[in-house]
């Protein structure tokens, strides 16, 4: 007699719930494959940083961009020079960011059941997009409204000079906090598939996720203007029902 759903159903819990090719390692060749994997993450990084040192120059006329009509000064001695060490930082470090993920993928692989390592692929893909629709949404969307508020604000009582290091000490961080904001889903489709969170309680918690997101795009914006903050509190709210959805989808 064939075995039954029921049956079968505890086996393949129990296969899903394995460690594949689980091999014993000790204390010291678990840091031994640490040190390693964060001195090529390290390698990697610092590669990446050289080789956008030396292209800074378009990468600092593409940040430029947003702020058409405005002058940049610099205010003190070697200060483009900071500026583009801190651009080429940025840079560098998201050129690199494949790479060092890689590593920390490889690192964190063999202590993973089946179960684990299929949600992996899809959560770390998903995570790198919308990493970088952030960065997009904060470059054509956050950058120029910010910028757009302040302009106008001011622009018939002062001439727009700008000290070049505040600008772009002003753009990473907004494009960068904004990336950052952008894995709600992720955090939520993570709590949804670990069965600590289910969309309905994520659902029920709405009002607090509004005060959140408030918070939130007033903590992370630079600025203090409302537009800037009114737009990531809407993008976070947006991610956050959307992920709502997902860990519906998923019948969590």
């Amino acid at each position: 007699m064939p075995p039954t759903e029921v049956e079968t159903a505890p086996e393949q819990d129990r296969y899903l719930d394995e460690l594949p090719n689980d091999v014993e390692m000790s204390l010291f060749d678990h840091l031994e494959e640490l040190r390693l994997r964060i001195f090529y993450s390290l390698i990697a990084g610092i590669l990446g940083v050289i080789g956008c040192f030396f292209a800074v120059r378009p990468i600092v006329r593409l940040l430029e961009v947003p702020a058409q009509g405005v002058k940049f000064v610099q205010l003190a001695p070697g200060e483009f020079f900071f500026v583009s060490l801190k651009v080429a930082g940025y840079s560098g470090l998201l050129i690199a960011s494949p790479f060092i993920l890689y590593q920390i993928i490889q690192f964190v692989l063999p202590g993973l059941t089946r179960r684990e390592r299929s949600l992996l692929g899809p959560i770390v893909l998903g995570s790198s997009i919308l990493f970088f629709v952030g960065l997009a949404f904060s470059y054509l969307a956050l950058v120029p409204a910010a910028l757009n508020f302040f302009i106008s604000y001011g622009a018939d009582v002062v001439e727009q000079q700008w000290s070049i290091d505040k600008y772009f000490e002003f753009v990473l961080l907004l494009m960068f906090s904004t990336g950052l904001a952008f894995q709600v889903p992720i955090i939520q489709l993570l709590l949804g598939t670990l069965g600590i969170v289910s969309s309905q309680q994520m659902l029920a918690g709405w009002r607090f996720v509004v005060l959140g997101a408030v918070i939130l795009g007033a903590v992370l914006t630079p600025s203090t203007d409302p537009v800037t903050q009114s737009l990531l509190a809407g993008a976070v709210l947006s991610l956050y029902f959307g992920g709502i959805g997902m860990v519906k989808l998923f019948g969590k």
